[in-house]
């Protein structure tokens, strides 16, 4: 029997799901549960941030193919956000390397509350502006991407309005999900910026603990639940786990008032 092969969007949920439980994982570890000196202290958190800056992009990659679907596959809307995203991911890869890789910008400092009982901390040198000025491209980037959700949505109600039949079930859904997304990227932003402006100490430690926790575990079940809800429907092309069914990455076939096929 010849074996099914895995899509690009399979490959993308996989690495979605696990990598950021891998890097769920080790942000739990880091800090102060384990004992580690400060230079593999300092490695980890290098390993994290280049971690969650390349889990935000494979996140964004599926937003891209998710709308290059709604659009019913228009290579001009792929290849202008193809376009596009290019810029951002080189402008994560510049704030890990500009930020984060520089000891003058970033460190890890070790604190010692007794002689048994040590943890480390990162310590930021320099203020947020670099940071703001860093996050208004990709703040405005995910604008665009939400704004052309919205506006396909929108084409899809005045449609389905017009045939008075019912919206598509995942159309609503994935449109939902980007302006979720939208949300939850935003409040990473901000939070990431807010790093960098010498908070006082808990509120430090409340505003990474946020950072390291909600991208981590929110935008997994936003893209997965996609494909559960799918899974358990009444849908004769469902595929394998983690598989995008075709009804979820192809254009809408032509449909008549009483059926209600998804996309």
């Amino acid at each position: 029997m010849q074996k099914r092969q895995w899509s690009v969007m399979a490959y993308l949920y996989l690495a979605v799901r696990y990598f950021g439980i891998a890097l769920g994982m080790i942000f739990g570890i880091w800090g102060g549960l384990l004992y580690m000196p400060e230079a593999v202290s300092y490695g980890m958190l290098l390993f994290m941030q280049w971690g969650l800056s390349a889990y935000f992009c494979l996140a964004e990659v599926i937003l891209i193919l998710r709308l290059y679907a709604l659009y019913n596959r228009s290579k001009s809307i792929l290849y202008v956000l193809l376009g596009l995203f290019v810029p951002v991911v080189a402008l994560y890869i510049g704030v890990d390397v500009f930020l984060w890789s520089r000891l003058s910008s970033m460190s890890v400092q070790e604190i010692i509350i007794t002689t048994n009982m040590k943890y480390c901390t990162a310590s930021f040198h320099i203020g947020p502006m670099p940071a703001i000025y860093a996050s208004i491209p990709i703040i405005c980037y995910d604008i665009f991407l939400v704004v052309l959700a919205i506006a396909v949505l929108w084409k899809h109600l005045k449609e389905r309005k017009g045939l008075k039949i019912k919206p598509n079930t995942y159309v609503v859904m994935i449109v939902r999900y980007h302006v979720i997304y939208f949300v939850l990227n935003l409040a990473s932003q901000i939070i990431m910026v807010t790093l960098w402006a010498h908070l006082p100490t808990v509120v430090r430690y409340l505003v990474i603990l946020f950072k390291d926790t909600a991208p981590l575990i929110i935008a997994p079940r936003l893209i997965i639940s996609i494909w559960d809800t799918h899974a358990n429907d009444n849908c004769v092309r469902v595929s394998t786990t983690f598989e995008d069914c075709v009804c979820l990455t192809s254009p809408p076939n032509l449909e008549l008032p009483q059926t209600d096929s998804c996309v």
